[in-house]
């Protein structure tokens, strides 16, 4: 499996600059996400007080959009960047994934594969790019994606469901490309574990006649989805594939301090995939030492999504379309 880095293009940086930008912190990964869980729980706690109002509508559909930017945490645990310690990666890893639907160990491989083949549609096949390869559907399930409950008009291709699959011990693609065999036991373990507490929440809303178990823990990734798949789509979308240049198949973009903070700076997503060791929290630094060596970034969602559109558009008809992205004259090493 093709999954080294010195492959690609890398850019030129000071050696005692990139030390300094890899080194990790318990403290600001420990800020970051006790800040998250407060802002979490404050919504809800307002969703549950104005319960039975419209406002509860309301502060759901917050607290469902804050919830899913559980996707980043599960993230940068998974590369054990958040923390210094080990264990706090493991422990966070574990809560972020459970939250966002992701079976640990078959996104440790999958993601191990992403970052080595980024936007691949050949072997080994990035099964971390937007949706799929068929780009005629992907205005469609973005969407979709972006309107309360919309995902589950294509469950059958969701995250849910390939866990589901995975707990009958039903082989998916995904897991016979990227899982290795001694360790699909565990994946179709924790799948199994996934599903039986799903079912819980469930009985448990039943029992006690409430929506509220569902709303909280089950239900945010299909009613809150929207705005940070708007975010996370810009990473890859209409860029190239099978190419050897993260500058071409993935893009830095500046956010506001809000999105910023939930999205833990992954809108640094070139530099990221070019240097996945540095923290989140150093990728913005990161980013300043590079810039004459990257493309120009856009500025905020509203810009960004000015190129994206028609070049959705195009792949429609054209799916070997792909942005035209000027690269500055100077080379690297």
């Amino acid at each position: 499996m093709d999954v080294k880095l010195d492959k690609w293009f890398r850019p030129e940086i000071d050696k005692n600059v990139l030390k300094e930008l890899t080194k990790k912190s318990d403290i600001k990964g420990l800020v970051h996400v006790g800040v998250f869980f407060c802002l979490l729980s404050c919504v809800g706690y307002l969703a549950y007080f104005t319960w039975g109002s419209c406002w509860s509508i309301f502060w759901f559909y917050i607290y469902g959009n804050i919830f899913c930017f559980c996707n980043p945490i599960w993230h940068e645990t998974g590369h054990k960047t958040a923390f210094k310690t080990k264990l706090l990666n493991e422990i966070f890893y574990y809560i972020s994934c459970f939250m966002a639907y992701f079976e640990p160990t078959r996104w440790r491989f999958t993601h191990f594969v992403h970052h080595g083949n980024t936007y691949s549609t050949k072997n080994p096949y990035d099964h971390e790019i937007e949706y799929d390869n068929n780009l005629k559907n992907t205005p469609k399930k973005l969407i979709l994606n972006l309107i309360p409950f919309g995902e589950l008009l294509f469950f059958k291709n969701s995250i849910a469901f390939e866990v589901i699959k995975h707990a009958f011990n039903i082989k998916t693609k995904v897991m016979t490309d990227s899982i290795p065999e001694n360790a699909r036991p565990r994946a179709i373990l924790i799948s199994r574990i996934y599903v039986g507490i799903w079912f819980s929440i469930i009985i448990w809303s039943f029992l006690i006649s409430s929506w509220l178990p569902a709303l909280y823990l089950l239900l945010p990734h299909y009613y809150g989805k929207g705005l940070h798949k708007l975010v996370a789509f810009t990473q890859h979308a209409g860029l190239a594939r099978d190419v050897k240049d993260h500058r071409l198949s993935a893009r830095d973009m500046k956010l506001n301090p809000i999105l910023s903070f939930l999205y833990w700076k992954m809108e640094y997503h070139c530099v990221h995939h070019m240097f996945p060791t540095v923290p989140a929290y150093n990728l913005e630094k990161l980013h300043y030492y590079l810039k004459d060596q990257l493309p120009e970034i856009k500025n905020g969602l509203f810009e960004t999504y000015k190129e994206i559109i028609p070049a959705l558009k195009k792949q429609k008809d054209e799916p070997d379309y792909h942005l035209d992205i000027s690269l500055p004259e100077k080379q690297a090493f």
